[in-house]
């Protein structure tokens, strides 16, 4: 799933666009609506031609809520920059361009709006023009340029299709099995109670998961799950989310926390930074107090320089930030600093260490070693990147990806098993986001076959492990580790079914089964032919009665009640155990049936390896 962010300058029609795509208004309140003017942001939806639904946030423009702009694009997959045709490129297109550019938004495209207002075609050249020199050395500088009018709704089919061909190239979000919403609305409705929105990032959430809210440590549990308004079961990585809580009031919650499992993360008061100072701004000085913005959340900070005295406008360096208010970060995590007052946008970048063990000393030089090094990735982090690319792999293969020497391998795998972070099923690796998503994965498919088959007792191991799209060895090893945790259970040979389902007839069922069952306790010995017995109940019964082993079919045509077949089975041994062998005559008269019923058992009982045939009579197999 893939969610879009507009951006742009205030009044050049991002919302009036997106109402035009989607035929919901994103403007929310009251007073956003009488000033027909973006304050917060907005949440929509629209559906691609691929099928694919995209969630969108829509953002003010207006400079005053640039703050909560930042709380609404950290977390996109593609910028949709909104520039009116009879404006151009204005101060704020630029701001929002350099906060785009600084979180590096991986693609986009520009929304030139307002085309039914120019007559000129010549003018709408030029502004492309001016358009394009805006993004010269930024993120979306070869992004497409779509002429679109909302109110005419000329070239809105083509934004559609391209914008739907941009996605399809972006990788869909990685699941690593630790979940994190980072909440940007917090609300309550009648009769349900606390609700919160976010896009989940690292993982999935389940309804029924108990869950912590950070900073605070608060804990919760999942009431309810939707997705653009839609009902869910299980929340994916990278959707619009809205999470019901019970156990936690609004007033508890904030903008800026992060849900999240129990455990999986830890708040922190210090970052080290790798920071780009824009082009155009100051100098930056030791010790200046900044806003920092990260994920959804905002918060005072003050900036340690790391290895010099003083950052120029367009440099890179090293910060390590002290946080007034803690934040959940995580390695790799885009953020932006802004200067208090007045409002203005310094620069953005990385978070390298999410939790530095001390304030550093500004210049120890083997302290930017050490930066360096975990800028381009720590071993763990290098090896989980290999698991998650890879899915479930044997270690040789993992370790190859990882290009690490083995003993530093084995090291950091020990340090992802310890952190849950990975599993190992003997020879093999995947990561706890594959696992939970193969597991969920079997638990849908063994639902759908049950639905599908419900007098059926399970699921065949081999249709599983088609639908799970993995070979046969490392199916074996994940199917037992999910018999094991009692996900799956094994009711026969080579079956696969939920702990909870269970063969239930219908009461018309039931009726048709005991009329059957009287028809065989009136003759067990010559009994209903298998047409018969299918007459009687329909063959999907007569089916389940048959993997049940209340009926062992013995020939196409021939079947007998499982204690009758017994009788039957224990009685021949017995004779031939007496004389030493028995023909087909013998043990006609023994049941007092006829030839036919006779032939078919003998043949099933040489068939199955308890007699033997020798001309015309049988033995016990040795």
């Amino acid at each position: 799933m893939h969610v879009i962010g507009t951006a742009g300058h205030v009044d050049h029609g991002k919302t009036t666009l997106i109402a035009a795509l989607t035929g919901i208004n994103p403007d929310r309140l009251k007073e956003e609506q009488e000033r027909q003017m973006t304050i917060d942001l907005g949440f929509a939806w629209l559906t691609l031609p691929d099928g694919e639904e995209i969630g969108i946030v829509d953002v003010p423009g207006h400079r005053d809520f640039i703050e909560n702009m930042l709380a609404g694009v950290s977390g996109i997959d593609a910028a949709l920059l909104v520039i009116a045709a009879d404006e151009g490129v204005m101060p704020q297109t630029r701001e929002h361009l350099a906060i785009l550019d600084l979180l590096q938004i991986p693609a986009g495209l520009i929304a030139l709006t307002k085309i039914d207002l120019i007559d000129d075609p010549d003018w709408l050249d030029l502004i492309e023009s001016d358009i394009r020199a805006a993004l010269r050395g930024t993120v979306l500088q070869d992004a497409p340029i779509m002429r679109v009018s909302a109110h005419t709704r000329a070239g809105l089919p083509e934004l559609v299709q391209t914008l739907s061909l941009l996605l399809q190239k972006r990788p869909p979000r990685p699941d690593l099995g630790r979940p994190r919403l980072p909440i940007d609305r917090v609300f309550t409705l009648p009769g349900f109670g606390t609700i919160v929105t976010g896009t989940l990032t690292d993982g999935r959430l389940h309804l029924g998961d108990e869950v912590e809210i950070l900073p605070a440590g608060l804990r919760g549990r999942i009431r309810g799950l939707q997705t653009h308004r839609r009902k869910e079961e299980t929340a994916l990585p990278g959707s619009r989310t809205a999470v019901n809580l019970s156990g936690l009031e609004a007033a508890q919650l904030r903008r800026g926390d992060v849900l999240a499992h129990p455990g999986r993360y830890q708040p922190t008061r210090r970052l080290d930074v790798r920071f780009r100072l824009l082009a155009d701004t100051a100098p930056l000085q030791h010790h200046t107090e900044v806003k920092l913005f990260l994920g959804a959340a905002e918060t005072i900070a003050h900036v340690r320089l790391l290895g010099q005295e003083t950052l120029a406008p367009g440099e890179t360096g090293w910060l390590q930030l002290e946080l007034c208010e803690p934040v959940v970060a995580v390695r790799g995590d885009r953020f932006i600093l802004r200067r208090p007052s007045p409002g203005e946008t310094l620069g953005g970048g990385t978070v390298v260490d999410p939790h530095p063990v001390r304030r550093h000393k500004r210049f120890d030089t083997s302290l930017l070693r050490s930066l360096e090094a975990l800028a381009q990735g720590s071993p763990a982090e290098v090896l989980l990147e290999a698991a998650q690319a890879l899915g479930p792999a044997a270690w040789s293969e993992v370790l190859g990806r990882a290009r690490l020497e083995e003993t530093v391998a084995r090291s950091a795998l020990q340090t992802l098993l310890e952190a849950g972070q990975v599993l190992q099923l003997e020879e093999f690796v995947l990561t706890a986001g594959h696992w939970q998503s193969l597991a969920c994965a079997a638990e849908s498919a063994a639902a759908a076959y049950h639905r599908a088959y419900p007098l059926r007792r399970g699921m065949p191991r081999e249709e599983l492990r088609s639908k799970l799209k993995l070979p046969p060895r490392p199916f074996n090893l994940i199917a037992a580790r999910l018999l094991e945790g009692g996900l799956l259970t094994a009711p026969g040979a080579n079956l696969l079914a939920l702990p909870q389902h269970r063969v239930r007839f219908s009461p018309q069922q039931e009726a048709a089964i005991s009329r059957l069952m009287a028809k065989f306790a009136a003759a067990p010995f010559a009994p209903p032919s298998v047409k018969e017995c299918q007459a009687e109940t329909g063959e999907e019964v007569f089916a389940a009665l048959l993997e049940n082993g209340d009926l062992i079919q013995v020939s196409a045509e021939v079947v007998f009640r499982q204690a009758d077949y017994e009788t039957m089975v224990r009685k021949i041994r017995q004779a031939i155990i007496e004389k030493g062998a028995i023909t087909l005559a013998e043990v006609r008269d023994l049941f007092g049936t006829s030839r036919k019923y006779v032939q078919a058992l003998l043949e099933h009982l040489d068939a199955q390896g308890i007699t033997v045939r020798l001309g015309d009579v049988r033995r016990l197999k040795e």
